[in-house]
Formats: structure tokens, C-alpha cells, sequence
């Protein structure tokens, strides 16, 4: 399945965080933009150096109306750990049945070791206070991920 496009409605949602809390996308309308992050697994190298840089810079996203949200397919109780383990500071949502990683187009055949599976293409969305999409991010770099996100919604969302 495709990503959504720039300039179309964000796909809803409704996903449990790591402390079983209820997150819509929908609470977020007309109040904040969204930063949502799709990533392969909790508690791995790439996804810890990932989730750190947003860590460190989420009083910068907060500056700009802006809330950062991660999806994995990890169940909840993975993320609590993760969350603990890294100190993290935002919402990592479970998406355990992958549905709504299939509705942004980010389930798919990956190669890894000359071997194919289906797994989480790490992408990234910007959603406005509208709920439509702004950016599609499919070449995310682990370590730059947090600035780069931060670089862009500082340039079009301010």
C-alpha cells in the first residue's frame, strides 16, 4: 500500500501507549501538529538512537505546537520497558495488528541479509493542526531523524 499523500486528511486512529492510555489522532486536531514515527522495534540500536534524539528535543517540538508520537508493532508492555530503560518523554503507541502502520503505507516487504520479510518501513508524517498530512519522510536517518523533522516544521509549520 502507498503512502498517504502530502495534502491529504491524516488516517484516524485509536492506539494504546506504553501505560495503556487510549491515543487518537483526533486529539490533536485544531490544538497541535503531530510528528507520527513509524519504527521497527523498541529497545534496538537504530530505535533507541532514534527515540533519544526526540527525547532530547521534545521542549523544542512543544516550542512549535508540536507532539511527537512513535508506532511499533510492540505491545504495550515492551514500550513501558522501553520508555523506562531510555527515560523517554513522549508517547510510543502500540500497533501490535499492524493496522494502522498499513494505513500509512508503512507495512511492507523489507530485505535484510539476503533474507524477505514483512516489516515497518521507518517513515515519518508531519500532520498539521488540521489533520492533513504536510510531509512523508521515507529516507529517515536514526541519528539526524530529530533534527531534521525539527529543521522542516520550524521552515513550514511556524
Amino acid at each position: 500500500m502507498p503512502f498517504p499523500k502530502v495534502g491529504n486528511v491524516a488516517p484516524a486512529f485509536s492506539l494504546k501507549n506504553q501505560r495503556g492510555e487510549t491515543i487518537k489522532l483526533t486529539d490533536f486536531k485544531g490544538n497541535k501538529n503531530v510528528v507520527l514515527y513509524f519504527y521497527p522495534k523498541a529497545m534496538t540500536p537504530g530505535c533507541t538512537v532514534q527515540a533519544c534524539g526526540i527525547r532530547d528535543t521534545k521542549d523544542e517540538f512543544a516550542q512549535l505546537d508540536t507532539v511527537v508520537l512513535g508506532i511499533s508493532p510492540d505491545p504495550y508492555p515492551r514500550l513501558a520497558r522501553f520508555e523506562e530503560k531510555q527515560q523517554l518523554n513522549f508517547d510510543l503507541l502500540s500497533d501490535e495488528d499492524h493496522a494502522v502502520t498499513q494505513a500509512y503505507g508503512c507495512w511492507d516487504m523489507k530485505k535484510f541479509m539476503g533474507r524477505e520479510f514483512m516489516g515497518v518501513l521507518r517513515t515519518s508524517f508531519v500532520i498539521d493542526k488540521q489533520g492533513k498530512i504536510r510531509l512523508v519522510m521515507d529516507k529517515v536517518k536514526t541519528k539526524t531523524h530529530h533534527d531534521d523533522i525539527l529543521r522542516w516544521v520550524k521552515e513550514n509549520l511556524v
